[in-house]
């Protein structure tokens, strides 16, 4: 057999055998080893089989356009559903997304139930929320294409389709992540995760470390955009900031006057408030959009960490950009995601496609 051949061979074998499972695909080439009994088709299934390997590693928009066609379909009106029953849910879900990717990748980890794992940590306990539709919508896909589509992939798409929901940009999801074995313990996740207690100097490390810069922080915080905060989330800075006895003065008077009456200093921690404040007049309550970097201007952000994007020329700059062009915000803002969602994503035969996105299988 010569060599052109050969690779004509192996390129048609690839456009069929990409569809198979890493199950299907070890079977179908111990049968072919079986069948050849040439030095060329060893070499063809070697060949084959390299390439083959190549294209599993890679993420692309395409990946279950033959083995789920109407996924993306599947996940747009379950996330349209879970918004109206829910306005909240948006945030609540493109949330789950970020606290995925920042611990171990985005493998979907932060699903399991796993004591003493990622969902329980000190960061996600009482705070990150949404499993349960994240549930529905598995078990909607499941039903259409079952064990094909990863729950790690269903995180991605769904952080995608709660920001478009909410009327900000669109963005081509990259696919084909596997689901991880393992939910990283409870000081990891802590250690990992930006808190809204974090300085900013550690925020920028935490983002550095999964391979993101200021830019990202100050884009990705721009989802505060919508959502709620926790009275727990701000309350130090309403009464004795830092251990100086008095509020934080960054901190917009009027702003501070009414988080006070929501949050007094023995209330209910578990009180909310949005975000994204004085949206209310504007008509724009859950609307994706840059008035969060006016709040910061203005200070008028809830959390210290959101107001800290001011104290530094690094993020600071970002800041005076986006709130001056709201487009430029949105398009860096899904640049943004693709890259969070890189973030050490397993692919190829690493991981495996849960069946139910609590546990593994």
């Amino acid at each position: 057999m010569c060599i052109e051949t050969l690779t004509v061979r192996t390129e048609i074998a690839i456009s069929f055998w990409v569809f198979l499972s890493f199950d299907q695909l070890c079977e179908a080439i111990e049968v072919s080893m079986t069948m050849s009994n040439s030095f060329y088709g060893y070499s063809l299934i070697l060949t084959f089989f390299m390439l083959l390997l190549h294209a599993w590693s890679q993420l692309t928009p395409d990946f279950y356009d033959k083995t789920c066609p109407n996924l993306q379909n599947i996940v747009r009106n379950e996330v349209q559903k879970a918004f109206n029953r829910e306005n909240r849910m948006a945030a609540s879900l493109l949330r789950l997304h970020f606290h995925d990717c920042f611990v171990n990748g985005c493998d979907g980890s932060v699903l399991l139930d796993v004591s003493g794992g990622e969902k329980f940590a000190l960061s996600n306990r009482n705070s990150v929320r949404g499993f349960e539709v994240v549930d529905s919508i598995k078990s909607t896909v499941e039903r259409a294409c079952p064990g094909v589509v990863s729950c790690a992939d269903i995180l991605a798409l769904v952080a995608r389709d709660s920001v478009v929901v909410t009327r900000g940009p669109s963005w081509t999801v990259l696919l084909g992540r596997r689901d991880g074995f393992v939910s990283i313990s409870l000081n990891g996740t802590d250690a990992a995760l930006p808190s809204a207690f974090d300085t900013l100097d550690a925020i920028i490390y935490k983002f550095k470390r999964v391979g993101l810069d200021e830019k990202d922080v100050v884009s990705l915080s721009g989802s505060h955009t919508i959502g709620l905060a926790r009275c727990v989330a701000f309350s130090n800075r309403l009464f004795n900031f830092e251990n100086t006895g008095r509020p934080d003065s960054t901190m917009d008077p009027y702003l501070l006057y009414q988080l006070r009456k929501l949050c007094p200093e023995k209330g209910d921690q578990n009180k909310t408030t949005l975000l994204d404040q004085y949206t209310e007049g504007r008509d724009c309550i859950n609307i994706f959009d840059n008035h969060y970097f006016q709040n910061l201007l203005d200070g008028e952000s809830v959390l210290s960490s959101d107001q800290a994007l001011l104290s530094s020329s690094k993020t600071s700059y970002w800041v005076q950009i986006y709130n001056d062009d709201n487009d430029r915000f949105l398009d860096d803002f899904a640049d943004a995601m693709i890259r969070m969602g890189n973030i050490s994503s397993p692919t190829g035969s690493r991981g495996q496609i849960r069946k139910n996105c609590r546990r593994v299988n």
